[in-house]
């Protein structure tokens, strides 16, 4: 969608063991067990009687020996090798564990939540955009070898433009449909973008969270540092490049960092072409309306909506 920072473990306790308790455990010496219990008393009688002959000693003497006599030797469990079944049980209880981790990992945020964080990111992204602009303009003005930014990149419109806007989103929007039907990489980046984004938003939202972007993107990559780097085509591939790496992240992958950055490329063309930042700004704000409201009637994963 476009949205650069809406990108949103299980611990496992091990149970000690009974045997680390000094009152149950075991301990074999000689061949043989013997309760620590008991020897914990012989050797306290032994203690406290200075040596000398106690009868509860000497009872628990013959106590400890009466056990060793008594007790029967530890059954043998043969070491039966695992069958074909019980490797399927384990992978089927591994697969079924890693699922239920990854569905309690993948908590979508709610719908106030996406919306706060859309308009304060593209707040500052636009502010950050503005004062670059405003910033090349006085560098300009005093003499600096610096691009005015306003002078290159301007708000001007022309009924051609809306030629190029639809071409555009023609492009981009038939793009995206070819590539998620044939590259699986490209399809699971994007489908955790949106469910991340769109999941729980009502069909109204889609126009903020695909306009305010749209607009806050455009203003920043291709209104102000397209023509800071020289506002020709060096300047549009380094944009676009820049712009694909900020889209990795929170489940999209390279292969969405490819297509940003390509679409990147889209609109940097059209900037240059136009000279106007109305075309790069509606052109990815429509861009992302269309594939928001694709992906709501046509993703699994928006069947519950």
């Amino acid at each position: 969608m476009g949205l650069l920072t809406i990108n949103c473990w299980w611990t496992r306790t091990n149970n000690f063991s009974t045997t680390l308790f000094p009152y149950r455990a075991s301990t074999f010496m000689g061949g043989k067990f013997i309760h620590l219990y008991d020897a914990e008393q012989v050797v306290l009688s032994t203690l406290h009687s200075g040596f000398r002959f106690d009868t509860r000693a000497f009872a628990s003497r013959n106590s400890v020996k009466k056990l060793r006599r008594n007790r029967q030797p530890p059954e043998i469990v043969a070491d039966i090798p695992p069958t074909k079944d019980d490797y399927v049980q384990d992978e089927n209880s591994a697969s079924s564990f890693e699922n239920s981790v990854y569905q309690n990992s993948t908590i979508n945020p709610s719908r106030s939540t996406v919306l706060q964080a859309c308009t304060i990111t593209s707040g500052l992204i636009a502010a950050l955009g503005i004062i670059l602009r405003q910033v090349s303009h006085v560098a300009s003005v005093e003499g600096l070898p610096i691009l005015d930014c306003s002078a290159e990149v301007s708000f001007g419109f022309e009924m051609w433009h809306l030629e190029l806007i639809t071409g555009i989103v023609v492009l981009i929007s038939s793009s995206r449909y070819l590539l998620l039907k044939t590259w699986p990489d490209f399809a699971e980046s994007s489908e955790a973008a949106n469910q991340q984004v769109l999941a729980s938003l009502q069909i109204l939202d889609y126009i903020i969270v695909a306009f305010l972007p749209g607009i806050s993107e455009e203003l920043l990559f291709r209104g102000a540092l397209l023509p800071l780097f020289g506002f020709n085509w060096k300047s549009v591939f380094l944009v676009a490049a820049i712009f694909g790496v900020l889209h990795v992240g929170s489940g999209r992958k390279y292969s969405f960092a490819i297509w940003a950055t390509f679409v990147g490329l889209v609109y940097g063309y059209a900037t240059i072409m136009s000279s106007s930042l109305i075309v790069p700004m509606a052109s990815h704000a429509i861009n992302n309306l269309v594939g928001g409201i694709l992906w709501r009637y046509t993703s699994k994963s928006s069947e519950k909506l």
